[in-house]
């Protein structure tokens, strides 16, 4: 059967069990569905969201999000204008989202790389809306998290609305927190200005992510963010960063002992990573 969830009865872990997505096609061997012309684009676009015709969630709505219809372009080579047609779609699809019926949360992200999972080159990520806060995000948002405004050593990138800082205790070797120095809710509420400069802060942070290795690593990335604010008292919209390379080709795997108490053992400091992140914002 396919499009269940099930609860571990002692850890209280959701799982979605998804058999209908074994079957899904892997990386096409016949043109890019995303062109323009292909499958889901069969017009000329600059973003696009639609919905996935695989999606994960059994209560929910599962949406693919494509950044640019050039295939070979990416976050770290889009202009600024054209990032933040993006951030301008996200904000859209937020706020439509969370007004449906029975969906509390709307997680934007995106896996780049074939060695997260991304089947597809083209440049795009995913939103997924769920009928419920998923638990490490109710974490995050009852705590009242805050962005770290000064991180110290680990500061790679700071503006007058934005901070990029390398996270305090990363699981993964590079593992970035992209944040506004003001606090909103969803990026819906980022004004058009902080939009831009959201954008403009994304071009450089990717820019520098894409030289930090000999040859680009891949990532993921996600935003947290609230669909019902009355359930939270000081959320505040941010986005992570991660990748699991630690040197060029080289990844940082998870491990028995890290899994089975979910405890980490991270070999890369990030003190180190911001100071190569730094070197390479332009």
């Amino acid at each position: 059967m396919s499009g269940i969830e099930r609860f571990d009865p002692f850890t209280g872990t959701r799982v979605h069990i998804v058999a209908s997505r074994q079957n899904r096609p892997n990386i096409p061997t016949e043109g890019c569905p995303f062109c323009v012309g292909g499958l889901e684009a069969p017009t000329d676009y600059r973003v696009k969201s639609f919905v996935n015709r695989w999606p994960a969630l059994q209560n929910g709505i599962c949406e693919v999000v494509l950044y640019s219809p050039k295939h070979d372009s990416s976050f770290a080579s889009l202009e600024p204008s054209e990032i933040k047609d993006v951030v301008d779609l996200w904000a859209e699809r937020t706020t439509h989202l969370a007004n449906q019926n029975d969906i509390e949360y709307v997680l934007v992200f995106e896996n780049c790389g074939a060695q997260v999972g991304a089947t597809i080159q083209h440049p795009h990520g995913q939103i997924y809306a769920f009928d419920h806060v998923p638990a490490r995000q109710h974490r995050i948002l009852s705590a009242n998290w805050r962005p770290e405004l000064d991180a110290g050593a680990r500061a790679i990138l700071t503006t007058e609305n934005f901070v990029v800082y390398a996270q305090f205790a990363s699981v993964h070797p590079v593992s970035l927190v992209v944040a506004p120095r003001a606090r909103v809710g969803t990026v819906a509420e980022l004004t058009s200005d902080q939009r831009l400069g959201f954008a403009e802060v994304l071009s450089r942070t990717f820019k520098a992510l894409h030289n930090l290795f000999d040859s680009p690593p891949p990532y993921m990335m996600w935003i947290t963010q609230i669909a019902e604010t009355k359930n939270y008292t000081e959320p505040w919209m941010h986005m992570e960063i991660v990748s699991p390379w630690r040197a060029t080709n080289v990844q940082r795997y998870i491990a028995a002992a890290e899994i089975s108490t979910e405890e980490y053992f991270n070999p890369v400091d990030p003190d180190d990573v911001a100071a190569r992140l730094r070197n390479l914002i332009s």
